[in-house]
């Protein structure tokens, strides 16, 4: 290899402390280390040595920090003083990684594990330090090796020593004497030792990304779901891709798996698919790989053991291959550790957590998942899962059948009131029936007629054979009204696959007859009567509008039907309320088709009303669902809240699962809008993605509702699980129209950029406005153009931001109306040309973009003289020119004391960058501060002018005004100022006056006398 000089040996570790964690930084530092040695300075080769640690620190190679800090602790006993008071702190400091690596590593002896621990206590002891570190690596050493009594002492005299500049940060610190707790089955006492790193209050580079991983379990077997799903989400996007963190990101996936998320376990799998490899780190790659284990397993008993999983060492693996060869991986790393410690704690715990069975059968977590293949294995419901209220033993159709024939009665009671739970009852009648020794063939004919039935549903086109052969059962067993009713389904049918508009009708008036022929005993007569009328109805209305499809006169479609509803529930008020109910919905879906959603209102509330009296709760979902968004239509928010909260309520018994997610969207979408209910709105925003998910409308509708989620986290503050949220949802949300599709990407940068993540931020900024670069109105494009400049600047990326903020500008002057937008681009213009240096011609821009950003508030007052926002807007530019003239004036002053300390300066100096300029003289120094004062005033005047709200701006203005007289050495004309503003507030009403203005303005006023 090339002999590398002093020079690149420096900038090469210069570039490595800023590389990626992993393999290549961690080669880059071993070559950067061999070439240091090489070079004879001993300074650079420490400096070298202890870049390598902290490269192979945060890697899965951390145990090859032994080595390093071997030849880092010879080089500090060869000469001591050669390491300054920081070299040896970061020496001692790493004495805590060797310990933890050396307990991690099951290669060296547990002899020389001790011995390290001892030469630490020692070193420790003889440097002033406390033992407080000392202990805690013996509490894990003595856990890991099963001495739980000396592991107790070594724990209670950690928490007894002293803290002191070698102790942990408190972060992790809390989160190792939390983990002691829970390895003992204290997982309430671990969670609230953890809560300040929990809560934010204590962070450190990996907490609590480490921590959020690793209280989900405890979470879930306390109960706390919901705490948990949100430390999966924040804790996951934290821990992603990052190689020191593999053990938390194998957390996540056990937790996938033993919560019914396989699906997005095996996706966090996919994407660490490349670090599913021999780890160097035994003890991370048995952390990591565990996880793994317990979500292959899970798939395995679920049935997917011949599943693509992830490839190994190359090779691609099913999910029963691969879970063979990390298992005999872990198995085989777990006793070796058996194997130095002389216990089997190691593997025991190994097999326990392998083994582990679900904590919760489902769990949604709200991010988008790809579902998991159909089998024929299911896997069994865990005891401790609680059963739905809706499901238990009850009286209800759906409740536990007795026997067979109970069972039979249940279906048929719950096929006569439309119950949800019929087709499941039906269902099971159709598992048990051929056990039984005998069967009624009025059951067989029955579950033809299911069949039947849900062969029209689907528009199967063997429906009217199905049926046509039920009416003929019926008719031969002497069940006429089952006939009927056959014959009823039949005219559905055949106007569902579009027959001929005369053989519909034909149907039809068979089945009325049919109907109509039944023996006036028959108890179900007016009620076949009734449905054949009302069916007929809504099929005639049907064929009126496909026979007039092409007419060029127009045709009262609407009118006609709304007629014959209205006399058909006159008809029948009092006797059928739940078909009458069914009317009224029909009723108020023509009011709405005809524009008038006032006359709708009552009907669907009628309708529901009805539908409850009739003792069929979830008949009145629909209806009231509509209602709802009828009633938000109409601007009566608390009205339709009330609407969609009853149809929730009334939805216990309903089982189509896009139904649930259509009421829960619903009640979503109305407490967003309401605006104080993020955590209800999220609630219910997450059960609708989760329904329409198991509805098999994840894209359409379960897009809709995640993106709900999203804004309900984002309005709580829980903006890391709204990105998470609303990323696994994106690909959907794009596919829904521009609109939608430029207000998700600039809500994502919105996100984004609270989480101070401003290139990702600025990135979708950008897709928004390339989006709308061909709408008409100019002005959303601007405005994306404006926050993806904002975001480029605060990422850095000066060059970028400029070109952003320059088509901004050009957009926000086509559209001719937008003054203050367009002025706070000229100043962030006028600013970014300051970035690199401060010197005259950058000063000069500057001060052209402020110009012009007055100029266009100038032009603008003159057609709104009172506005207040642009007379704030150009108080704020005076007030930031001003700032530019004193950034240029001290960024001289600067460079002159830079170029007095430096006896080849020759009256010209770098301001700001590389470019030499001239430096100012004594007395441009002071016209530039006369002008920044006169800004200042005038500025101050502007904030004056609009009241006590901008008392803090005013204030500002003030106090850099007098500042800079005193540095011009006049400093009683700034005292004069603050005098004026003093009396004035004090003849302000107390009630204006903020509690900060007098003590600041007074505390100012005696500094500007002491300065005197």
């Amino acid at each position: 290899m090339t002999t590398l000089t002093h020079e690149e040996i420096v900038r090469g570790l210069a570039e490595n402390r800023e590389t990626p964690n992993g393999a290549v930084r961690n080669a880059h530092a071993e070559a950067l280390a061999g070439a240091a040695e090489t070079s004879g300075d001993r300074a650079l080769f420490r400096e070298a040595l202890d870049n390598l640690i902290n490269s192979y620190l945060y890697s899965a190679e951390s145990p090859k920090i032994l080595v390093p800090f071997a030849r880092l602790l010879q080089e500090y006993d060869k000469d001591p003083g050669a390491f300054s008071e920081w070299e040896a702190h970061a020496l001692f400091w790493q004495f805590k990684w060797v310990a933890t690596a050396i307990s991690d590593s099951p290669g060296i002896p547990l002899e020389s594990a001790t011995g390290w621990l001892d030469e630490m206590e020692r070193r420790y002891r003889i440097a002033g330090y406390s033992e407080r570190p000392v202990r805690e690596a013996e509490m894990w050493l003595a856990d890991a090796i099963g001495e739980d009594e000396r592991a107790e002492g070594a724990f209670r005299r950690w928490l007894a020593a002293d803290r002191d500049s070698m102790s942990d940060c408190r972060a992790c610190e809390l989160n190792g004497q939390g983990q002691y707790s829970a390895l003992h089955g204290n997982d309430a006492e671990a969670l609230e030792i953890w809560r300040p790193v929990l809560d934010g209050d204590l962070t450190c580079a990996e907490e609590p990304h480490r921590l959020l991983a690793t209280s989900l379990l405890p979470l879930l077997r306390l109960g706390r779901a919901d705490e948990a799903r949100s430390h999966h989400l924040r804790g996951y996007r934290m821990a992603r891709g990052n190689e020191s963190l593999l053990p938390s990101v194998g957390k996540h996936i056990e937790f996938c798996a033993l919560t019914g998320n396989e699906p997005r376990g095996l996706e966090i799998l996919a994407e660490h698919a490349a670090h599913v490899a021999p780890l160097a780190n035994l003890d991370d790659r048995l952390a990591f790989h565990g996880g793994i284990l317990v979500l292959l397993r899970r798939l395995k008993e679920l049935g997917h053991g011949r599943t693509p999983a992830v490839p190994y060492e190359g090779s691609p693996r099913t999910v029963a291959e691969l879970y063979e060869v990390l298992y005999a991986g872990c198995l085989d790393i777990a006793r070796q550790f058996d194997a130095r410690n002389g216990t089997t704690r190691v593997s025991d715990r190994f097999l326990a957590r392998v083994g582990r069975q679900p904590l919760m059968h489902e769990l949604p977590l709200g991010v988008r998942s790809a579902a998991l293949p159909r089998t024929t294995a299911s896997a069994p419901v865990p005891a401790s899962v609680p059963v739905p209220a809706s499901a238990s033993a009850g009286s209800g159709p759906a409740s536990a059948p007795d026997g067979f024939p109970e069972l039979v009665e249940r279906a048929r009671r719950a096929r006569e009131l439309s119950h949800p739970a019929a087709d499941a009852l039906w269902a099971e009648v159709a598992v048990q029936v051929d056990a039984q020794p005998e069967v009624d063939p009025l059951v067989r004919a029955d579950l033809a007629d299911q069949r039947a039935l849900a062969a029209a549903r689907s528009g199967a086109p063997d429906a009217a054979q199905l049926l046509s052969a039920v009416r003929d059962d019926y008719r031969a067993l002497g069940l006429p009204e089952r006939a009927a009713l056959a014959e009823l389904r039949l005219a559905g049918v055949a106007a569902q696959s579009e027959a001929a508009p005369a053989e519909v009708r034909a149907l039809v008036h068979a089945a009325l007859r049919a109907a109509e022929a039944l023996d006036a005993a028959e108890p179900l007569r007016a009620r076949r009567i009734a449905l054949a009328e009302l069916s007929a109805i809504r099929i005639e209305s049907y064929l009126r509008s496909v026979e007039t499809a092409d007419a060029e006169d127009h045709h009262d479609h609407h009118g006609v039907l709304a007629a014959e509803l209205t006399e058909f529930v006159a008809a029948h008020d009092g006797v059928l309320a739940d078909l009458v109910a069914e009317a009224e919905e029909m009723l108020g879906r023509v009011a709405l088709a005809q524009g008038d959603p006032e006359r709708a209102a009552p009907l669907l509330a009628a309708s529901a009303e009805r539908s409850l009296a009739a003792g069929r709760p979830w008949q009145s979902v629909d209806p009231l669902v509509l209602r709802a968004g009828v009633l938000l239509s109409l601007d009566r928010p608390e009205e339709a809240e009330a609407a969609a909260r009853s149809a929730l309520e009334h939805a216990a018994e309903v089982t189509d699962a896009e139904a649930q997610g259509v009421v829960r969207l619903t009640l979503a979408d109305i407490l967003l809008r309401r605006g104080d209910a993020a955590a209800e709105t999220a609630e219910h925003a997450l059960a609708s993605a989760h329904w329409f998910d198991r509805a098999g409308l994840t894209a359409d509708s379960g897009a809709q509702a995640r993106l709900l989620l999203a804004r309900a986290y984002a309005g709580n503050g829980r903006n890391a699980e709204a990105v998470e949220v609303l990323q696994s949802a994106l690909a959907d949300l794009l596919e829904h129209g521009d609109q939608q599709a430029v207000f998700v990407r600039e809500f994502l940068g919105d996100l984004l950029r609270r989480l101070n993540e401003p290139r990702p931020a600025a990135e979708q900024y950008l897709l928004a406005a390339e989006i709308a670069k061909g709408w008409e109105d100019p002005r959303p494009q601007a405005g994306l153009a404006q926050s993806a400049a904002d975001t480029l600047s605060d990422a850095g990326l000066a060059v970028e931001a400029v070109a952003a903020y320059e088509r901004a500008l050009e957009l926000h002057r086509m559209t001719g109306d937008a003054p203050v937008a367009e002025v706070r681009v000229l100043r962030s213009l006028a600013w970014l040309g300051l970035r690199e240096e401060v010197n005259a011609a950058a000063v000069a821009g500057a001060r052209k973009r402020m110009a012009e950003a007055a100029g266009v508030l100038e032009a603008a007052l003159t057609t709104e003289p009172g506005a207040p926002g642009l007379r704030s807007e150009l108080a704020q530019t005076w007030h930031q020119l001003a700032q530019v003239l004193d950034r240029y004036v001290s960024a001289n002053e600067q460079s002159a004391e830079e170029e007095d300390g430096d006896s080849t300066g020759a009256g010209s100096v770098a301001v700001g960058g590389s470019e030499s300029a001239t430096r100012l003289d004594g007395a441009e120094v002071d016209a530039l501060r006369l002008e920044e004062i006169e800004l200042w005033d005038r500025a101050a005047r502007g904030y004056a002018e609009l009241g006590p709200d901008y008392l803090r701006d005013r204030f500002q203005c003030l106090n850099n005004a007098a500042w800079t007289e005193q540095e011009r050495g006049d400093a009683q004309a700034g005292a004069a100022r603050v005098c004026v503003l003093i009396d004035e507030v004090r003849a302000l009403p107390e009630d204006d006056v903020p509690d900060w203005v007098l003590p600041s303005a007074e505390r100012l006023l005696a500094q500007l006398n002491e300065g005197e």
